[in-house]
């Protein structure tokens, strides 16, 4: 019995990027599915989605009444992947700062064994392309961070490209609703590794975006400093 993948992929004003990253990614796994989960995007990526849905029946679109964020916006995305059955599940961006070529490596450890594969940024092999330094600063202390309070040895904690075992997504899900920034990322790892789920991360190339705006708040990994405590004392 083969295994269901699908590939998850939020967006909000995306119109330049989502139809070559649809394509790229569907090209990248033949036999995998991939949702878009658009939060009502005034420059028109809900439509363009459906019309990339309308031509395969690969492709599928939640649309959510509006911009409420990125671990909302996963957690819808998860739920619907966990009520059709899917048994692995994939989250990255729409910018091509993950390179969908790299799909198959991800699905790969994860039927080796892995409950949660993270695409990682900080493992031997990895480098980041195309960065200021103040970014790379920024994201590498978060890092640092989260690894000396949570005490693991996860080294990109806020990464965003991840493949999820149909369990340990499950458990994720049952831990409660999600937080939101970067503070998702971290918790969604917590989640799989407090309850026992083992972890591999793969080294990748993570390039800056060239087309559309970036959707990142620098004051959003201030609040993950600030967040982070808090996920010692919840589920």
């Amino acid at each position: 019995m083969s295994l269901r993948t699908l590939v998850i992929v939020p967006t909000y004003n995306e119109r330049d990027n989502i139809e070559p990253l649809v394509t790229a990614a569907l090209a990248a796994l033949p036999d995998g599915d991939l949702l878009v989960v658009d939060d009502a995007s005034p420059d028109g990526t809900g439509a363009l989605a459906d019309a990339l849905a309308a031509g395969s029946a690969r492709v599928h679109v939640l649309h959510r009444p509006g911009k409420a964020g990125l671990g909302p916006a996963y957690h819808a995305g998860f739920r619907w992947a966990i009520e059709r059955g899917y048994d692995e599940v994939l989250e990255m961006d729409c910018d091509f700062s993950h390179d969908p070529a790299d799909l198959p490596r991800l699905i790969a450890a994860s039927r080796s064994g892995a409950d949660l594969v993270i695409g990682s940024r900080y493992v031997p092999g990895a480098r980041i392309e195309g960065w200021p330094w103040y970014r790379y600063a920024l994201s590498a202390a978060a890092n640092l961070y989260t690894r000396a309070v949570l005490g693991s040895m996860v080294r990109d904690w806020t990464a965003g490209y991840k493949c999820f075992r149909r369990t340990a997504l499950q458990a994720v899900l049952d831990a409660g609703a999600p937080a939101n920034g970067y503070i998702f990322q971290v918790q969604g790892v917590y989640r799989v590794l407090r309850r026992g789920f083992s972890i591999v991360e793969l080294p990748i190339v993570f390039r800056e975006r060239t087309r559309g705006d970036s959707k990142v708040r620098y004051n959003s990994a201030k609040e993950a400093f600030l967040a982070v405590w808090t996920l010692r004392r919840t589920p």
